[in-house]
């Protein structure tokens, strides 16, 4: 396990200053606006959950987005739950179980007694960090970061947007949907918010945009498999901005091809990548 720290905190180093100072989603403009662009250059790396993967470096924990910006200019893709008494929590399970040193569902403690409890990274190490609130991770996120928020089935869209509105977050945070009945809603809680849309074939596309939204609106979410050149161009005709879940079995399979695999997919369009394995996916594409 030592010589893996070593190893992660040796190859983030490798990153230079200039590099990580770009980027950055400190804009003045609205994600909307920004992403619109065709040539808006961006992050390229989100980070599946913040973080998790690293040694001493939780999921879904400020401090763990305050350590990857620091190395390399990215997307913190992170999780929201509520706690009992309606404060908008990190957290990805319903249970605090495998993530903290807490037992039992998220929505059955108030924020003040989740303190209580530390972060554990996905190898098991606790750590001393402490479960962030949705308010402080937008507070620290202005000017460092862009943010793609996965909201669970029991935090209500319009609690997030009414947070990214109170925090004039529109040019840094953006809100995942997974289907066109939530797509909706969140476009009619909020048409200034950026919305991460699963858009797997143009029919896809046609059934939103025939729902009202507008495609500066989209950021297009193409899936977990090898990515189609042919959807991307049409998207990309749109002006819709395109990520791919490489975490899972695609992080895998370019781990297995040395890498080489992340400059194939981008040379095909891909503008954004969901990983696991963020600086080893910077390092390949950042050229």
């Amino acid at each position: 396990m030592k010589k893996y720290v070593l190893g992660v905190i040796a190859l983030s180093f490798a990153f230079s200053c200039k590099s990580v100072n770009q980027n950055k989603g400190n804009s003045k403009e609205s994600l909307v606006d920004q992403f619109s662009k065709p040539e808006y250059k961006l992050p390229r790396v989100s980070v599946h959950r913040g973080g998790g993967y690293m040694p001493m470096w939780p999921e879904n924990c400020l401090e763990s987005f305050q350590y990857v910006s620091s190395k390399m200019p990215c997307i913190i893709e992170c999780d929201i739950e509520m706690s009992k008494d309606s404060v908008l929590v990190l957290m990805h399970d319903q249970t605090l179980d495998r993530t903290s040193t807490g037992k039992g569902k998220v929505s059955a403690l108030e924020y003040k007694n989740l303190l209580n409890y530390s972060l554990k990274d996905n190898f098991g190490n606790i750590t001393t960090y402490k479960i962030p609130t949705l308010n402080a991770i937008l507070t620290w996120g202005k000017n460092n970061v862009i943010y793609t928020l996965d909201v669970k089935k029991t935090t209500p869209f319009r609690m997030v947007t009414a947070q990214i509105k109170e925090k004039n977050a529109y040019s840094y945070a953006a809100v995942i949907t997974y289907n066109l009945k939530e797509a909706v809603e969140v476009y009619k809680l909020d048409p200034k918010v950026l919305i991460s849309v699963s858009l797997m074939q143009v029919a896809d596309y046609e059934r939103l945009h025939g729902a009202g939204i507008p495609d500066k609106n989209m950021v297009a979410f193409i899936g977990t498999r090898e990515p189609k050149k042919e959807l991307i161009d049409f998207l990309h005709t749109k002006n819709i901005k395109t990520i791919l879940g490489v975490l899972g079995n695609l992080d895998k399979k370019a781990e297995a091809a040395n890498n080489t695999l992340y400059t194939t997919w981008a040379s095909l369009g891909v503008d954004i990548f969901a990983t696991d394995r963020p600086f080893d996916v910077y390092k390949e594409i950042k050229q």
